[in-house]
């Protein structure tokens, strides 16, 4: 996404089972490969962590 990823956009790399298609690979993102991801963004399954991806998206809105 070469202008970047608006918050609530699919990346387009995501794959159906909701891995990266270019994971590990030289065109990945930086922000993306530098992202620590831990419990307070990703809760402890899929749900919660798209609850606490949403409201980190409102909070942190321009």
């Amino acid at each position: 996404m070469p202008l970047g990823k608006p918050a609530g956009v699919r990346c387009v790399q995501l794959l159906a089972d909701f891995r990266c298609a270019i994971f590990g690979r030289p065109e990945r993102p930086a922000v993306c490969a530098s992202l620590r991801a831990g419990l307070d963004m990703c809760g402890t399954n899929r749900l919660e962590a798209l609850d606490l991806l949403a409201r980190l998206e409102i909070a942190t809105k321009p």
